[in-house]
């Protein structure tokens, strides 16, 4: 298949956790033998942002990692036409402008052959749900969702008539466990403070039990208040601002121990969804603290990570990983096991194919054949 995926951001990760999973999806396209070139707009605030805290080196090293993929950034005269030309399947991220996603609908309406499917990757449909409003999703053929509790909302609100679910996972092509690299932290953050969405959270599931520990540890990120610059630097935790994706297996690889941390929205609002870092520190064989959240949908067996509900927990759970190294160890092979078999890229897409070849079953099926018949 020829598959063309509009981003708001590929190469860039700057404030862009999706970069990730959105980079595997290519890679395993790709490595399937299918066509990729990906669209992502020229002056896109990620982009842009990477390119000053970075710079152009930083691209350069995120295209050479995925060379059978082309990265195209393009402007406000892009052509539609010769960027769909012999299309099958067109993936367009939520993060793109409301006019493009319009003008793809509009060509599907027309009549072109290719599937065409919105993914959503955010928590905009509960706490911002006017800005998911101004998308025209006519003429799209469904919705990814990353969660159940997202899929369920684009039909219960008539945003789309067909949704499906389908969660982040590792790239294991690039994350994966780096024994040669020595562990010289504690403990490690990986993630960005974000607006507000998490202080408290980090406040007490991470900057205070490092403090009261006495643990060697360091954050990586950005959109970091001054407010919170303090308090890390008044816990002796050192802050190394902003870390491009594709160096973070090198980061987790360096730390004997992290936390999972989820924004407030997804935790009190999308029960079953965690950040893409539970997937990023399994894969790469570093044991996880998680503070709390509801995995509604049993995306991880319980002796894979530890989990706590509050601070004082939290503390126990760090101590006890890194004063018992078998057991950080069994947690961990744990949770490479599970990437390794349920939660890669590879198997994304796969299911991915399966989406798109029921997708065009269904339109082959004549008008009087009820679902049932059509699914089996």
């Amino acid at each position: 298949m020829k598959c063309v995926l509009f981003y708001h951001a590929f190469s860039s990760c700057w404030n862009n956790g999706n970069a990730h999973f959105l980079r595997g999806i290519a890679r395993e396209l790709s490595s399937l033998g299918h066509d990729v070139t990906v669209y992502e707009p020229v002056d896109g605030w990620s982009r842009q942002n990477l390119l000053k805290d970075g710079g152009q080196k930083i691209l350069d090293e995120v295209c050479a990692l995925f060379p059978g993929v082309a990265i195209r950034a393009y402007g406000p005269s892009l052509d539609l036409d010769l960027a769909l030309d012999h299309a099958d399947l067109v993936i367009v991220h939520e993060w793109n402008e409301p006019e493009l996603i319009a003008r793809l609908g509009r060509r599907r309406i027309e009549g072109a052959p290719f599937t065409l499917l919105f993914h959503d990757t955010h928590h905009r449909t509960v706490t911002a749900p006017h800005e998911i409003q101004r998308f025209s999703l006519e003429g799209f053929d469904g919705v990814l969702a990353f969660g159940e509790v997202l899929r369920e909302r684009y039909l219960r609100y008539g945003w789309a008539d067909r949704a499906f679910t389908w969660h982040e996972a590792a790239d294991t092509g690039l994350y994966r466990p780096m024994p040669h690299i020595e562990r010289t932290q504690d403990a490690i953050w990986v993630g960005n403070w974000g607006d507000g969405e998490r202080d408290a959270e980090l406040n007490e599931y991470f900057v205070q039990p490092i403090s009261r520990l006495g643990l060697k540890a360091c954050v990586y990120g950005v959109r970091y208040s001054p407010d919170a610059l303090r308090r890390l630097a008044f816990s002796s935790i050192e802050y190394r601002g902003w870390l491009p994706a594709h160096r973070t297996p090198a980061a987790f690889a360096s730390a004997r121990t992290t936390v999972h941390v989820p924004r407030r929205p997804y935790v009190q609002l999308l029960p079953g969804i965690p950040t893409i870092r539970m997937f990023e520190a399994m894969a790469c064989g570093i044991p996880i603290v998680s503070a709390p959240w509801d995995d509604s949908e049993n995306l991880f067996p319980r002796d894979c990570y530890l989990r706590v509900n509050n601070g004082e927990q939290m503390r126990e759970a760090l101590s006890t990983l890194l004063t018992d190294p078998q057991f950080a160890k069994r947690t961990a092979e744990t949770g490479i096991r599970v990437i390794e078999t349920r939660h890669t890229c590879r198997h994304r897409v796969i299911e991915l194919l399966d989406i798109v070849k029921g997708i065009r079953h269904q339109r082959h099926v004549p008008a009087a054949t009820t679902y049932m018949e059509a699914v089996g």
